[in-house]
């Protein structure tokens, strides 16, 4: 981006009003660009083609439009479609479209890279770079709805921030992006299908109730003792299990949304039953509506394994005895690397 400029996108409708008013321009003119940057998305001025060709160009001179684009996209066998998304500054992330019979999911990054070192995620192994603007997040919704639209006909139904990145060390953004993306001049989805994954920032969970958030939260768990969280997931040492089960209370107190656990299961490591036993007692802290046991999804860094079926079948078996709602996920997309922990940036 050339220096100097600002990205317009990053003015807010009467920012925009009052820049035009300084040129002399009518008003409405405002809300006519304003439109063309949030519901068209246009991603270039030239676009805005009900604009005079004279204003576009002093518009190219003033401002910057960083949009993002989609720079390499695969198919997998099972219909689930994953994009590497060009930056204006030449750096990539990854999302995904997960199609099923009842839902179009979005699967979006807010950072690129990660700076957890999470021992069982492809995007743990990477360098944090940067941490995404809202309107790029925005632009990876927007991309991935017009590929819902355009191969399955139906909008996007639901969107997860599982993607890259850890969103909760990305808070700001992340919120904005939330906000325009629920926006009625923004894409207009309801917040109630809108999930934040986060592998636990204590502090940030509680600033989530403190800010009455309207979306849905996720905590990647993956192990149910602080000793085997530790071992593959660092952020467990200044975030342990006592400390998130707390910010989990505090935070629906607060908001009164859905939370739900996400927990991978790992052969010989978190796939017993004293272990099925230790999550139930963590369940039962937290009113949680929902565990989401995931199927693991092999990395070339990592050395875990997907336990047998029946060693699955027999842990979830004894939650469902022990009264926990829990739901084996499926891996979508493994073919194409679009699974759970396995985005990378790989064409």
């Amino acid at each position: 981006m050339k220096s100097g400029k600002t990205n317009i996108r990053h003015l807010s409708l009467p920012e925009l009003q009052e820049y035009f008013g300084s040129i002399q321009e009518k008003p409405f003119r405002a809300k006519q660009v304003y439109e063309w940057l949030w519901l068209k998305h246009a991603t270039s001025f030239d676009a805005m083609t009900n604009i005079s060709k004279d204003l576009r160009t002093k518009l190219e001179e003033h401002f910057t439009l960083p949009a993002i684009s989609a720079d390499h996209t695969q198919h997998s066998d099972d219909g689930t479609v994953k994009s590497r998304f060009r930056l204006h500054d030449g750096h990539f992330v990854e999302g995904v479209l997960i199609p099923t019979d009842t839902r179009q999911t979005a699967c979006v990054s807010s950072q690129v890279g990660c700076s957890l070192s999470c021992k069982f995620c492809a995007t743990g192994y990477m360098d944090r770079k940067r941490n995404l603007e809202y309107d790029e997040i925005y632009d990876e919704v927007a991309l991935l709805n017009q590929q819902a639209m355009d191969k399955y006909g139906k909008k996007l139904s639901n969107i997860v921030y599982m993607g890259m990145g850890e969103p909760l060390l990305n808070y700001k953004n992340v919120l904005k992006s939330i906000e325009r993306i629920t926006s009625p001049d923004g894409l207009g989805m309801s917040p109630r299908r809108i999930t934040v994954s986060t592998a636990g920032v204590a502090k940030m969970i509680r600033q989530l109730g403190d800010d009455k958030v309207k979306f849905n939260l996720a905590l990647s768990l993956h192990a149910a003792n602080d000793e085997k969280r530790s071992q593959i997931m660092p952020i467990n040492d200044t975030n342990n299990l006592k400390v998130l089960i707390e910010a989990l209370n505090y935070f629906y107190k607060a908001t009164q949304n859905q939370i739900s656990f996400e927990y991978i299961l790992f052969k010989d490591f978190n796939d017993s039953l004293k272990d099925a036993d230790e999550l139930i007692r963590i369940y039962r802290q937290v009113p949680a509506d929902l565990v989401n046991i995931i199927e693991y999804n092999p990395i070339s860094n990592a050395r875990f394994m997907k336990p047998d079926e029946d060693v699955a079948e027999a842990f979830m078996e004894y939650l469902a005895k022990n009264k926990v709602n829990a739901r084996l996920r499926r891996s979508r997309g493994k073919d194409i690397d679009a699974a759970c922990g396995q985005l990378a940036n790989k064409g």
